[in-house]
């Protein structure tokens, strides 16, 4: 048997950040949507007990160091299966960018297990054993769109947003999630306003949506990386309608309406950075 798992990336239309918590986690909420863009996941059996993955990039591992390894691992073990996995990894998303490629594939590991091994788990079952893998993993599980709070763990849905192409741009360089949050200075964070987002979510007001946007980790990747904040104003100066960074960076992104209107600043972006894509809003 092989199960094929498809692993969106993810942009954060939100994200604030309200306070450290005791567990060393910081507390929370962000609204996130994901986008047509894929790593694909092959899944099959194996007869010895062990863990396979193989995957073509030289930037990311194959090892316990990858979080598909990391998930694969951790189903094996709660659920007592014997039998081994070999998963394959068709890598599209960006590595280190912000947009949850590493939690994607985690999430997707779960969901092809369950079908492979044929437990029977709901996906809220799924995103609980997602959550002690990482942050992203239990939203990455349901997809589509959602209020993640906590330290990222309690999804609660939302509607999708109104339909609209979504311009990414990714520089060449990496950054720790870690380190922005370490790097925080809670007093003097900029808070975007979470509530007018859903809001405009739900009643499908695009131009509203866009004008609330908000990153409170900006206040640190923008800072730290002068590159990422010049990024920004370039695509504001290419007139997207909203835009902001995804997760902690470096990747940024622009919402436009007209598919002519992506493509004209995609043209635009193509000699200030390598990596730039034109996607949909899937959520």
């Amino acid at each position: 048997m092989i199960v094929y798992e498809k692993a969106p990336a993810k942009i954060n239309l939100a994200i604030d950040v309200l306070g450290k918590r005791p567990d060393g986690f910081h507390e929370v909420e962000m609204v996130m949507t994901t986008i047509d863009l894929f790593d694909w996941l092959e899944l099959s059996p194996l007869e010895e007990d062990r863990i396979e993955v193989s995957l073509e990039s030289r930037f990311v591992p194959n090892d316990e160091r990858n979080l598909a390894y990391k998930a694969a691992k951790v189903f094996k073990a709660q659920y007592n299966i014997t039998q081994g996995v070999f998963i394959r990894i068709e890598k599209n998303i960006p590595v280190s960018a912000g947009l949850g490629g590493g939690s994607t594939n985690a999430a997707a590991v779960l969901r092809g297990m369950n079908q492979l091994f044929q437990t029977g788990l709901s996906l809220q079952e799924l995103a609980e054993l997602g959550a002690t893998i990482g942050s992203d993993v239990p939203f990455c599980v349901f997809g589509h769109t959602a209020l993640a709070t906590g330290r990222g763990e309690i999804i609660q849905s939302l509607a999708a947003p109104p339909p609209c192409w979504v311009v990414l741009a990714k520089l060449d360089i990496g950054v720790s999630s870690r380190t922005v949050f370490d790097k925080l200075d809670l007093a003097t964070i900029s808070h975007p306003n979470i509530t007018e987002v859903i809001d405009a979510i739900e009643r499908q007001d695009f131009r509203h949506m866009c004008t609330y946007l908000g990153n409170a980790l900006e206040q640190v990747t923008l800072v730290e990386h002068p590159s990422v904040a010049q990024l920004k104003e370039r695509m504001k100066q290419l007139k997207a309608r909203g835009v902001s960074m995804s997760g902690s960076g470096p990747t940024i992104y622009g919402l436009v309406e007209q598919e002519v209107k992506a493509q004209k600043i995609y043209n635009g972006l193509r000699g200030f950075c390598d990596d730039v894509y034109v996607v949909r809003t899937l959520g």
